[in-house]
């Protein structure tokens, strides 16, 4: 196998939370008197940078603050934080990379407390040499972190893989200099995706069948 260390992103990758991100925002967008999203526009149309999603389910910053729609959808999911579950496969296909020898870390858009305190929910925080999360809750970006993150690794090209589920992952792996597999599971459809020109996998399991073989 010619990588040595696989990166995971977190929401939508391997915690399951489409409907529960579509849930909490349908209240905020309720609240308001707003639009309620159905799963096909979400998929259709969940982007980063986040505030540019909002602004497609009609938010105008100039009335009210990203900050505070922003911060409302949090404290929400942070309210319900044990809620989602992971995908099915996600423990046996950590523990399989684990048993292959391969490197595994976690780079997320979520902040570092958020994930800090979900990853405690789910018993798997023991595969990763290392979890990083953002240093606030408005998901600007997470190129940065890995660029840094891929520099301590010093492995050379191709022998780093990012795994994730939106477009932005793919941009984030081109940034950090990793290769890109992406799923279709979580918060972006296949049509979308396949547009990347990343290979993409309609779950971990398809996507382990590849990695293994590759």
């Amino acid at each position: 196998m010619k990588y040595k260390h696989i990166i995971w992103d977190w929401n939508g990758t391997l915690l399951d939370d489409r409907h529960f991100c579509i849930d909490i925002m349908n209240n905020v967008l309720r609240r308001r008197g707003m639009d309620e999203m159905t799963e096909t526009w979400f998929l259709d149309n969940f982007c980063f940078p986040v505030k540019t999603y909002y602004e497609k389910l009609g938010f105008d910053f100039e009335k009210e603050s990203f900050e505070i729609s922003g911060s409302e959808f949090i404290h929400e999911y942070m309210d319900r934080i044990h809620e989602p579950k992971l995908h099915p496969e996600v423990p046996i296909v950590l523990e399989a990379m684990d048993q292959l020898g391969l490197g595994q870390s976690l780079l997320s858009a979520a902040s570092q407390p958020m994930l800090d305190e979900i990853l405690k929910e789910h018993h798997i925080r023991s595969f990763f040499i290392r979890i990083m999360g953002q240093d606030n809750h408005y998901a600007y970006g997470k190129e940065e972190i890995g660029k840094q993150w891929v520099k301590e690794l010093d492995y050379g090209p191709h022998e780093i893989l990012f795994v994730g589920d939106t477009l932005h992952d793919k941009e984030v792996a081109d940034a950090i200099g990793a290769d890109c597999a992406l799923v279709s599971n979580g918060h972006v459809n296949e049509a979308r995706l396949l547009q990347t020109g990343a290979p993409v996998f309609t779950g971990l399991k398809p996507f382990y069948n590849w990695l293994i073989n590759s």
